[in-house]
């Protein structure tokens, strides 16, 4: 950030006072811009024993696999979100039910909420972010194939949750690493 979007005026990084952590801030107008996490909220929509996965037509990740899911929007519930996204990249109307997954990814400032979701009728198609749409089972995944970390996780987990017949809150952080590999680690709780 540059420019303070309320006067326009240069900004600059600091602490301001009462704050521990670097803002931009305007001393224009004395506008605190503070700069969160983005919140992607996304869905594991089931049917039968499959679940939809989209094969994504943007990048990030062009070309690759991932379960419906993106960044929530104002003047909306992460409920209202999920099935929003879902309906965008899949074309498919969903029953959100419980919160499944809630992952922090701090080295992108992102916060992954991914609820289990009914399908309410196995129609779907691509959406504007999909180059195609498919309901899979368990050994049909494309794990090689799969977008981002977080999805792969949720998915092992959703799979081995669902082989012992039940659905704990899982919740966690995928970090990344130092060294030049830049590999990410895991760390996964289940809530009691």
């Amino acid at each position: 950030m540059n420019y303070c979007s309320h006067c326009g005026e240069p900004v600059q990084v600091r602490v301001p006072q009462g704050d521990n952590m670097p803002r931009h801030v305007c001393d224009a107008c004395g506008t605190i811009h503070y700069m969160n996490p983005k919140v992607v909220v996304g869905c594991i929509p089931e049917w039968e024993d499959r679940i939809l996965l989209c094969r994504r037509a943007i990048e990030p990740r062009y070309g690759l696999w991932t379960l419906p899911a993106g960044f929530m929007e104002n003047g909306e519930t992460v409920q209202q979100g999920a099935a929003r996204e879902t309906l965008e990249e899949a074309s498919a109307e969903v029953s959100v039910g419980a919160l499944y997954a809630l992952f922090n990814l701090p080295h992108i400032n992102q916060v992954y909420m991914l609820f289990r979701a009914r399908l309410e009728r196995p129609e779907f198609g691509p959406g504007t972010e999909s180059l195609e749409v498919e309901l899979l089972r368990e050994d049909q995944i494309p794990w090689e194939e799969i977008a981002f970390p977080v999805i792969g996780e949720t998915l092992r987990l959703y799979y081995r949750d669902r082989a012992e017949g039940r659905y704990p809150l899982r919740s966690g952080e995928i970090v990344r690493l130092p060294g030049p590999e830049r590999c990410l680690r895991t760390l996964v709780y289940e809530s009691t």
